[in-house]
């Protein structure tokens, strides 16, 4: 659990507040996206979680512990750390790379050991593979997944991801994204992460806030974000197409009726936006789904009318 209450950030010699009186709960095992425009507050208000900024006033609960009064550097031991640019240590191995944290934390060798083979393992690196190599020996991909697997490695109840994907091309981003997204909901962790990009937030968010200026403007479930923006800043920022942004976040199968369509079947895990789209390219007003019957225009419009 995270619960920010109040929580400001004032820079020495400014009279306003780069995060002000900010007030947000992320339930255990549940995620949460803040988006926003550059200078909003988002990462900013990442780094007020593991101090790495001190909050100016507010208060800061982990896991029921008041942080504030916590050792920082203990804090952050307790605390997974994604960054878009990853971090690695270029002169060590993958393997203790990725044995950093629990190194600090005093664990055995054996056990330390077993744990790096079981992330990179989690985040799909063949340990027998990578443990030995540098990480210039790998592609921006895989540089990314060792991230996640040191961020993961001392098994902290949160996790921090600041822009984690932000290097890798759009290809391996969505490949990453749905697979840290089944990784976290696999380990029920904690997470706040921040994002520019909308379909990211709500791909990865069980919930989103959206920052201006240092403040909250509004904090809801990725799907009611879409369907009703708080006001006019919000729906701009989510953009004109959020409503098939909001159709990628629902599974083909919500809506499967046990008539027959015509054409290939719909991969298993297909979302409402991908039918939406092999109607258009199909020029069919159904198709069929992998796991039996099929989707339907009309279901599907009625499944994605707002309210």
């Amino acid at each position: 659990m995270i619960q920010l209450e109040g929580l400001t950030r004032r820079w020495p010699g400014t009279t306003g507040a780069a995060v002000s009186d900010l007030d947000l709960h992320v339930p255990e095992g549940t995620s949460c996206a803040l988006i926003g425009p550059s200078g909003s507050g988002k990462t900013t208000t990442l780094r007020m979680v593991n101090r790495l900024i001190e909050p100016s006033s507010g208060r800061l609960r982990i896991a029921g512990e008041d942080a504030l009064r916590q050792d920082p550097v203990r804090l952050r031991r307790g605390i997974g750390y994604v960054i878009q640019e990853v971090g690695l240590f270029p002169h060590r191995s993958i393997a203790e790379n990725v044995a950093t944290v629990p190194r600090l934390l005093g664990w055995p060798a054996a056990r330390i050991a077993a744990r790096v083979e079981e992330v990179l393992a989690l985040v799909g690196l063949d340990p027998a593979r990578f443990a030995a190599r540098r990480p210039h020996q790998l592609s921006g991909g895989e540089r990314q997944r060792v991230g996640v697997a040191r961020a993961l490695a001392g098994d902290p109840p949160v996790l921090l991801m600041d822009e984690p994907f932000g290097a890798v091309d759009p290809v391996r981003r969505r490949q990453l994204q749905e697979e840290v997204l089944r990784l976290l909901k696999q380990l029920r962790k904690t997470v706040l992460v921040v994002t520019h990009d909308v379909e990211e937030a709500v791909r990865l968010g069980d919930a989103v806030a959206v920052l201006r200026d240092g403040r909250l403007v509004q904090h809801a479930p990725a799907a009611e974000l879409l369907a009703k923006p708080a006001d006019g800043f919000v729906a701009e920022f989510l953009g004109s197409d959020r409503a098939l942004t909001r159709l990628s976040l629902f599974p083909a199968r919500v809506v499967r009726g046990e008539a027959a369509a015509p054409g290939a079947p719909l991969p298993a895990g297909s979302t409402l936006r991908d039918a939406l789209a092999e109607m258009l390219a199909r020029g069919t007003r159904a198709v069929p789904l992998a796991e039996g019957g099929s989707v339907t225009l009309e279901r599907l419009l009625d499944h994605a009318a707002p309210g």
